[in-house]
């Protein structure tokens, strides 16, 4: 155990030589006056990318949702029979994860989700109980606190996604507003 340390404490300051390495040629006097310029516009990108901590918050997520009501399987789990969600749903669930950014302060009181799903084939059935399962820890946390929710389906073989909009209660008709403008903007069918 004594020696992982020194190997350990070895490979941080070669990872800090190279990130040294890459910057280095941009804190000369030379790039010194762009260096406010380049911060400002990728502050400005970030901001313009991190729509989650608005009000309203609004997530789109590559990939088609499994129904979960629909695709549960039985397994024995410590001998016990259990239910639980296909490999589809939960690959979806794996996806969903890795692309939903979370907000700083969650949801706390009673939300509004309208939620425009388009799947790959017209085969599956509209349901988004599992993306409000996986909205859970991300934008609230709680589905409890979801009262009030707006569904619609749409087809699209070559890019199957999800287009998420969660607001206060209060203020529905602004969710709804910006998912119209959101899928009339591109092209939504």
């Amino acid at each position: 155990m004594g020696q992982d340390l020194p190997e350990a404490g070895r490979l941080l300051p070669r990872k800090l030589c190279i990130f040294w390495y890459l910057l280095a040629p941009f804190t000369t006097k030379r790039y010194r006056p762009i260096r406010p310029a380049l911060r400002a516009m990728i502050t400005n990108c970030l901001e313009k990318r991190n729509t989650i901590d608005n009000d309203p918050s609004v997530i789109s997520i590559l990939g088609e949702p499994a129904s979960k009501a629909n695709s549960r399987r039985f397994v024995l789990i410590g001998g016990k029979p259990r239910f639980i969600k296909s490999k589809k749903a939960l690959g979806y669930a794996k996806d969903f994860k890795k692309q939903c950014p979370v907000r700083k302060e969650l949801f706390e009181e009673d939300v509004f989700v309208a939620i425009k799903i388009y799947y790959a084939s017209r085969r599956p059935d509209l349901d988004a109980s599992l993306l409000l399962d996986l909205l859970q820890d991300c934008v609230y946390p709680n589905d409890r606190l979801v009262k009030g929710q707006y569904l619609e389906w749409g087809l699209d073989r070559d890019n199957p996604r999800s287009i998420i909009v969660v607001t206060t209660l209060d203020r529905k008709d602004l969710a709804l507003t910006i998912l119209s403008d959101l899928v009339s903007n591109e092209g939504g069918s």
